[in-house]
């Protein structure tokens, strides 16, 4: 919502205003859109990373299990 605000006030500054306002809108809101299989790719990956931080603080734990018993 706040993309489509700065689309429309910078429209509505542009001295010379295009023929077609909805070209203009898709125009420059082009970038936002682009961006949007980055922003999957990289939701994918945090998705990656939070499991195997899941995973790693499980083997850690274990490991510091081990340890407390071995130390009594």
């Amino acid at each position: 919502m706040d993309a489509l605000t700065k689309i429309l006030v910078s429209l509505y500054e542009e001295t010379e205003k295009p023929t077609d306002a909805l070209e203009y809108i898709r125009k420059n809101l082009g970038g936002i859109i682009d961006n949007t299989s980055e922003i999957d790719i990289l939701k994918k990956e945090l998705e990656e990373s939070k499991a195997k931080i899941i995973e790693l603080q499980s083997k850690l734990a274990k490991y510091e299990q081990k340890d407390e018993v071995q130390a009594e």
